[in-house]
């Protein structure tokens, strides 16, 4: 009987999230393979884990630093196994905000303008000057947010020069690096990419509406917290420009098999990249299964076959 592992947990911020998406992603696999899935948490007793069961292949399903800075994708690959979803070396340029931005940026997509300062710049060159600049800089309001991990966590928007500070605070907390972005007000769009036999597709826009006004970690992962539109409610030019970004974002950070974009639609109709999620979440109430949902695919069935597809690269 074929082996699979869904890894989960780990110890990022994130790690309720993992949790959460790895028993989904585990229990919908087991429906639709028929074959043996364990599940395992990123502790240190992974890699007797992994000598022990030699599963013929791996799911990561983790959020955070663990599972999308490319370390853990590395040690599968130096071990020989088998796995769904990025290399290290991509996972790592879709983790980092800024770098992804400029790299879509110069594929000629429109993205807000960006600067990013470690925590260090701040103590060595004084706060208060600096925010100054910034504030000039990008104008109010600001969305500020750490440079990697998810989940909005660490994320606030600065909408007059008193908040600025304990939203840089919010956001040190989860990163050494923060962004501070141009705000582009309009409707936030998630759009999924799936890799199949026929090449990369979209799948339908999922459109969010959050009660609060901001897509944060309670509005992501509490229900009835955010009203979701699936398909989103664009023209069809619109939402094939959104599609079409996606897919060009999933290609120019090299990712594999599955990603999630994020989009920003201004009320002129131009979408505003924000990031690309080369783990997205996979909870009952994450974008991605929504997505699955409105294209008539099932996650069990998916993910079986990225799973096949992994072992036949790998």
């Amino acid at each position: 009987m074929s082996s699979y592992l869904v890894l989960a947990g780990g110890l990022s911020p994130e790690r309720d999230v993992s949790l959460r998406s790895g028993r989904r992603v585990a229990e919908a696999l087991r429906t639709a393979s028929g074959a043996e899935v364990i599940e395992a948490d990123v502790d240190a007793s992974l890699i007797e884990i992994l000598h022990k069961h030699r599963p013929d292949c791996v799911i990561p399903v983790l959020h955070g630093a663990a599972g999308e800075d490319g370390a853990l994708r590395d040690v599968l690959t130096s071990l020989n196994l088998p796995y769904v979803g990025a290399t290290g070396a991509a996972a790592r340029l879709a983790f980092d905000k800024p770098v992804a931005k400029s790299l879509l940026a110069q594929a000629a997509v429109a993205t807000p303008a960006v600067l990013a300062l470690p925590h260090a710049t701040f103590r060595e060159l004084g706060a208060g000057g600096l925010l100054t600049g910034i504030r000039e800089y990008l104008g109010l309001p600001i969305m500020v947010k750490p440079t990697s991990g998810g989940s909005a966590l660490g994320a606030s928007i600065v909408r007059t020069a008193e908040d600025f500070p304990s939203a840089m605070v919010g956001a040190f907390a989860y990163s050494e690096v923060a962004m501070m972005e141009q705000y582009v007000n309009g409707t936030e769009v998630a759009i999924s990419v799936l890799e199949t036999a026929d090449g990369i597709i979209a799948l339908p826009a999922v459109e969010i509406v959050p009660e609060s006004g901001i897509y944060d970690y309670n509005s992501r992962y509490t229900a009835g917290t955010t009203e979701f539109f699936v398909p989103a409610r664009l023209t069809s030019e619109l939402a094939d420009e959104c599609a079409r970004i996606a897919v060009l974002a999933h290609q120019v950070l090299g990712l594999r098999d599955w990603s999630r974009t994020d989009l920003i639609i201004d009320a002129d109709g131009t979408p505003w990249f924000l990031e690309t999620n080369a783990a997205p979440g996979m909870t009952e109430t994450s974008l991605y299964p929504q997505a699955l949902h409105a294209a008539g695919l099932s996650l069990g069935d998916i993910t079986n076959t990225l799973v096949q597809r992994a072992i036949a690269r790998g």
